[in-house]
Protein backbone atom coordinates (compact mmCIF):
# COMPACT_ATOMS: atom_id res chain seq x y z
CA UNK A 1 0.00 0.00 0.00
CA UNK A 2 1.38 3.43 -0.79
CA UNK A 3 0.64 6.54 1.38
CA UNK A 4 0.86 9.80 0.13
CA UNK A 5 0.56 13.17 1.93
CA UNK A 6 0.67 12.19 5.54
CA UNK A 7 -0.16 15.23 7.48
CA UNK A 8 -1.08 14.10 11.45
CA UNK A 9 1.86 12.34 12.22
CA UNK A 10 0.72 11.50 15.41
CA UNK A 11 -2.97 9.98 14.40
CA UNK A 12 -1.12 8.24 12.03
CA UNK A 13 1.24 6.55 14.69
CA UNK A 14 -1.71 5.86 16.65
CA UNK A 15 -3.72 4.32 14.20
CA UNK A 16 -0.82 1.89 13.63
CA UNK A 17 -0.52 1.39 17.66
CA UNK A 18 -4.31 -0.12 16.95
CA UNK A 19 -2.87 -2.83 14.05
CA UNK A 20 -3.28 -6.11 14.96
CA UNK A 21 -0.28 -7.88 13.29
CA UNK A 22 3.03 -6.22 11.63
CA UNK A 23 3.00 -2.94 9.67
CA UNK A 24 6.14 -2.45 8.18
CA UNK A 25 7.71 0.91 5.90
CA UNK A 26 9.70 0.02 2.58
CA UNK A 27 12.85 2.45 2.86
CA UNK A 28 14.27 3.21 -0.54
CA UNK A 29 16.89 1.28 -0.54
CA UNK A 30 13.90 -1.83 -0.37
CA UNK A 31 15.22 -2.20 3.70
CA UNK A 32 11.51 -3.04 5.47
CA UNK A 33 11.12 -1.27 9.29
CA UNK A 34 8.93 -2.35 11.40
CA UNK A 35 6.27 0.55 12.34
CA UNK A 36 4.94 -1.31 15.67
CA UNK A 37 8.49 -0.19 17.14
CA UNK A 38 9.32 2.98 18.99
CA UNK A 39 12.79 2.81 17.44
CA UNK A 40 11.77 2.73 13.78
CA UNK A 41 9.28 5.10 14.36
CA UNK A 42 11.80 7.27 15.91
CA UNK A 43 14.04 6.49 12.08
CA UNK A 44 10.90 7.44 10.14
CA UNK A 45 10.73 10.60 11.96
CA UNK A 46 13.92 11.26 11.25
CA UNK A 47 13.24 10.77 8.13
CA UNK A 48 10.16 13.13 7.81
CA UNK A 49 12.02 16.28 9.17
CA UNK A 50 15.09 15.61 7.69
CA UNK A 51 13.40 15.57 4.34
CA UNK A 52 10.50 18.15 5.76
CA UNK A 53 8.22 16.17 3.82
CA UNK A 54 7.10 12.50 2.99
CA UNK A 55 5.16 12.75 -0.40
CA UNK A 56 4.70 9.05 -0.47
CA UNK A 57 5.35 6.27 1.83
CA UNK A 58 4.96 2.11 1.29
CA UNK A 59 3.71 0.09 3.78
CA UNK A 60 3.80 -3.83 4.00
CA UNK A 61 0.44 -4.95 6.10
CA UNK A 62 0.11 -7.99 7.21
CA UNK A 63 -3.51 -8.37 8.41
CA UNK A 64 -6.58 -7.65 6.24
CA UNK A 65 -8.18 -5.62 9.24
CA UNK A 66 -5.20 -3.35 9.64
CA UNK A 67 -5.31 -2.45 5.65
CA UNK A 68 -9.22 -1.43 6.92
CA UNK A 69 -8.52 0.56 9.61
CA UNK A 70 -5.61 2.46 7.65
CA UNK A 71 -7.76 3.28 4.66
CA UNK A 72 -10.20 5.20 7.33
CA UNK A 73 -7.41 6.83 8.71
CA UNK A 74 -6.78 7.63 5.11
CA UNK A 75 -10.18 8.70 4.19
CA UNK A 76 -11.64 10.40 7.40
CA UNK A 77 -8.69 11.35 9.22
Amino acid sequence: MKIKNITNVTKFFEVLEECKGKVELVTSEGDRLNLKSKLCQYVMLNKLFSEAKIDEIELIIHEPEDTHRLLEYLIRG
